[in-house]
């Protein structure tokens, strides 16, 4: 059949997968398709996703059996259900299997069902996400917390509800989607500063006052940013936005809970808890469950974020589980469990890290719960994806529209549980795979099918 996948032996097998058109080509080629049935141009793009799915190099819509835990059963992308080495999901402190944080989910459950049945505004809240607000606020010295239903509706939310169009967004060139597109779905005046560029930053504030004495400036940046595992400046930026005018808004989505004191993130380990504007982050990564928050320390924007946030206003409310599970993470982060669980992830972080640079690999940014293995060949990133898949490693290979093109990298997702032996086979293998793609004959320019 036609999108049956194709044997695959790494051992003899690089040129025929070189010469198929897998490995060229990009999601790039066919973001904007032209023509005047919406139902049939995208055509060309179901093809070429077809061809990578036929020869193993679609890494992307994979299965889960069981808990995402270091050791986990993974299938598709062409390959039969196998058990391996889980860089792939997103637990930094091992939490979504933890005896506490399942029980507290099953004792909600059972005591208010599994549905929220409304928006925040509408009856959606429960006492867990009402408490859950409570020890958010406590954790981040902040006055006011709401909370939404994903990351991503906290960020696009966040964006949107405090923006318009007669208002200034700055914005780090590396930042989430999520805060992109709400900025360009707030106002068309949206500028990007150079990655942690605090100098670019000042630039930029120095011209929009001196020609905009009276208009709003929102300046997002992240706490740790997900691709290149590095963090900016956030004494200095607080200062810039204080210095202009400005606001200043930092996602925590991928280091509140797995870093800094008591799991207060990059934020408390700069010192900065109760100093910025705005902070938002998501659930996802460290607290074992969808959902989001936006936090501050002014009740008005409270008001704003509720009534004019989208995400907020008009989706379901987190579900009491959902909202017990976090509060249950929340419990277990700042306490000495937690201590003990960074101290692990921290620990597995600067060992893969060295291992890898031992062998010439390139490891971008500082340890934290992410090592980005930068290649930059898309055709490489695809092929070392493959090849560890089928040694049983799972790694998400990122390519466009997650980094720029010709930035392509594996990014692994650590967890306070790999254990050392897992850090060292997968680092051998990671180097294996990675010496083979560097050395796979170059691919097609194109596939045949592109647009």
């Amino acid at each position: 059949m036609l999108n049956e996948p194709i044997p695959f032996d790494p051992a003899h097998d690089l040129d025929a997968l070189a010469a198929s058109g897998a490995l060229g080509g990009n999601v790039a080629l066919y973001r904007q398709p032209r023509g005047p049935d919406l139902m049939r141009r995208a055509g060309p793009l179901e093809e070429w996703c077809a061809l990578r799915m036929r020869h193993g190099v679609w890494p992307y819509g994979r299965v889960l059996s069981g808990p995402p835990g270091p050791q986990a059963t993974v299938e598709g992308d062409g390959l039969a259900a196998a058990q391996g080495i889980n860089f792939a999901s997103q637990d930094y402190l091992s939490l979504a299997a933890h005896p506490a944080v399942i029980d507290s989910a099953m004792r909600v459950l059972a005591e208010c069902g599994p549905h929220s049945a409304g928006s925040a505004i509408l009856l959606g809240n429960s006492r867990y996400s009402t408490a859950l607000e409570q020890e958010l606020a406590r954790l981040l010295h902040c006055q006011h917390v709401v909370l939404f239903p994903t990351g991503w509706g906290a960020a696009f939310g966040a964006v949107t509800s405090l923006v318009h169009s007669g208002d200034h967004v700055l914005i780090d060139a590396l930042a989430h989607a999520s805060l992109r597109q709400g900025a360009a779905a707030a106002t068309r005046n949206v500028a990007v500063f150079r990655h942690l560029d605090c100098d670019h930053l000042r630039e930029l504030l120095a011209g929009l006052r001196a020609v905009d004495a009276n208009g709003a400036i929102l300046v997002v940046t992240e706490g740790l940013f997900s691709m290149d595992s590095d963090s900016p400046d956030l004494p200095l930026m607080q200062y810039l936005c204080r210095e202009y005018g400005a606001t200043l808004l930092v996602d925590v989505a991928h280091d509140l809970g797995a870093m800094g004191p008591g799991g207060s993130g990059v934020i408390g380990a700069q010192g900065m808890l109760g100093k910025i504007d705005i902070v938002m982050g998501a659930f996802s990564k460290t607290f074992a469950s969808n959902g989001g928050f936006v936090a501050c320390s002014e009740r008005s924007v409270r008001r704003q974020l509720q009534l004019f946030a989208g995400p907020h206003m008009f989706s379901n409310a987190l579900s009491p589980v959902q909202a017990a599970t976090v509060l249950e993470c929340l419990r277990i982060v700042t306490g000495a469990e937690g201590d003990a669980l960074r101290a692990d992830l921290m620990r597995n972080a600067v060992e893969l890290r060295a291992l890898l640079q031992e062998a010439g690999l390139r490891c971008i940014g500082a340890a934290s719960p992410i090592v980005p293995l930068l290649l930059g060949s898309e055709a490489a990133t695809r092929i070392a994806g493959m090849l560890l898949a089928r040694e049983q490693v799972f790694v998400n290979p990122m390519e466009f529209p997650g980094v720029p093109l010709g930035a392509a990298r594996l990014r692994l997702q650590l967890m306070a549980q790999h254990t050392p032996a897992q850090i060292r086979r997968a680092a051998g293998l990671l180097a294996s795979a990675v010496r083979r793609a560097a050395e796979a004959p170059r691919p097609m320019l194109r596939p045949a099918s592109a647009a």
